[in-house]
């Protein structure tokens, strides 16, 4: 079931309606049971995995807790083992099982040896790796004694499965969403500050996906799929938009779930925090997908060493951990690429900061000044942008030969001569784009200077200000949701992950 489908609109009213209806001692059950059917929209057999998932870590964490208060350190370990390597091994099997099978037919090819991989019908199940990441993150935080096992396994199945951030996120912490399951019972009744909050950020959710994102895939999709018969202002155009595309979809999503969770009584994590306004790569990752680099970083790259090392050991501990970051987003060399360049971003930033200090400090350059911040955000926004189209590419090869047309057949007066009007949207189709991107711009820029989300912005003006923005975001939503022929706007882009 898609948040934009027509299913998830007759759906929601029901859940939110039985909700606040049945008595509060049932509101959790009720939730695990909707969350499940919401699962199930999408293929009911795999809801055994999610099962399959939740009974082995709720096992692993009540032994370790067991074995905490009988200070038996050895066996946590193989309890924690345990539960890693059967969550991690399923992962692994749905996700990464032909990609695997051709790297070992790559090295044993070099010996003359050929094998080939068994035909299975796997179909990757949806949110497999937010969910898994999310119970994982859990039983780590019971082995190191941060949070205590609970032992309600309804409530502990509801915090694995809770259905607004199940298939892409945010990936919530144990410490959080698990304190606030349990006091469910005894919660409000209704919030209508909260109902009306999570209203407006469902509404700019639906917007960012439906009016931008779905929108900007149009021309993506169109110049992507025959790039060589482009020239390279259209690939830049398209890896520009492709940028946009996804941000506004992964953050549009994440702002249906925050809504959604909201008007539940739930709050769940910022996913996204303006990242094209931070002026460096580093600083954008601490905006971008914040739920899963700071999991990247909570248990990898501290246990690696973190900054607690040498210089050389700290560089290979980010390059590690941007690397495994771009495998958990696909089974493709082409999304290992995409993270490793990540990397290479703050290594190489990192290596260059007294160099560049110097610099600065010798021409008198005044970096607090609004024309170098623009500077410095346009540069990381290409930057991102540049690694990106390795992301969007197929494989390592099309993308390299994607940048290199875009920068050898590169001719600016195209922008001019309306060609960009036949890349798949016309005059009008062009101007609703970006017309939401200035309304995406203006609503992040916000954020930035009030630190506050879209349901702030619209609850600050008064009453009637408040009435002509819901309206006019519902109806660009309505009229101008149009998605290109052949586009399922109900798939967003980051259920593949």
């Amino acid at each position: 079931m898609q948040f934009t489908s027509f299913e998830f609109l007759c759906f929601f009213p029901v859940v939110v309606l039985m909700y606040y209806v049945i008595p509060k001692k049932l509101r959790q059950l009720w939730l695990l049971l909707a969350s499940y059917y919401f699962y199930m929209g999408w293929n009911a057999q795999y809801a055994l995995l999610i099962l399959a998932s939740t009974v082995t870590t709720y096992l692993c964490a009540v032994f370790m807790g067991d074995a905490h208060d009988r200070n038996r350190k050895g066996f946590c370990k193989w309890v924690l083992a345990a539960g890693l390597v059967v969550n991690l091994a399923i992962l692994v099997f749905f996700k990464y099982f032909y990609f695997l099978c051709d790297v070992a037919d790559a090295v044993l090819s070099v010996f003359g040896v050929r094998m080939a991989a068994p035909a299975l019908d796997l179909v990757l199940p949806v949110g497999i790796s937010f969910y898994t990441f999310q119970a994982l993150g859990y039983v780590i935080d019971v082995y190191r004694g941060t949070v205590k096992p609970e032992k309600n396994f309804i409530r502990y199945a509801l915090f694995v499965s809770f259905f607004p951030q199940l298939v892409a996120g945010p990936i919530e912490r144990s410490g959080s969403l698990l304190g606030q399951l349990e006091k469910i019972p005894n919660g409000k009744s209704w919030d209508f500050d909260k109902v009306t909050r999570g209203l407006l950020l469902m509404l700019w959710g639906f917007f960012m996906k439906m009016v931008i994102a779905d929108r900007a895939a149009v021309l993506v999709n169109q110049v992507y799929d025959k790039y060589y018969l482009y020239s390279g202002s259209a690939l830049f155009l398209a890896a520009v938009l492709f940028a946009v595309e996804i941000y506004c979809d992964f953050a549009g999503y994440s702002s249906i779930a925050l809504g959604a969770a909201m008007i539940l009584g739930i709050r769940l994590m910022v996913n996204f925090e303006a990242p094209f306004f931070a002026t460096s790569i580093r600083a954008l990752w601490r905006r971008w997908h914040i739920s899963l680099s700071t999991w990247f970083r909570d248990y990898l790259y501290i246990p690696l060493g973190g900054n607690r090392c040498s210089r050389p050991r700290r560089y290979f501990n980010s390059m590690v951990t941007f690397a495994v970051s771009g495998l958990w987003h696909g089974a493709g060399w082409n999304f290992v690429v995409w993270g490793v360049l990540q990397g290479v971003y703050i290594v190489i930033g990192d290596m260059t900061t007294p160099v560049r200090t110097k610099w600065k400090h010798f021409f008198g350059v005044r970096v607090k000044t609004f024309g170098y911040q623009l500077c410095q955000g346009i540069c990381t926004f290409l930057l991102f942008v540049f690694s990106f189209i390795f992301f969007r590419s197929d494989t390592v090869g099309d993308g390299v030969y994607y940048i290199q047309r875009m920068f050898l057949h590169f001719d600016v007066w195209s922008f001019f001569d309306e060609s960009v009007y036949y890349l798949g949207l016309d005059r009008k189709e062009m101007g609703v784009l970006w017309m939401g991107i200035f309304i995406l711009i203006v609503v992040d820029a916000y954020f930035v200077r009030k630190r506050a989300l879209f349901d702030s912005l619209v609850k600050e003006q008064c009453l009637a200000v408040q009435y002509v923005i819901v309206a006019v975001m519902l109806v660009m939503v309505i009229l101008f949701g149009v998605y290109g022929e052949g586009y399922d706007a109900a798939q967003f882009i980051y259920f593949q992950f």
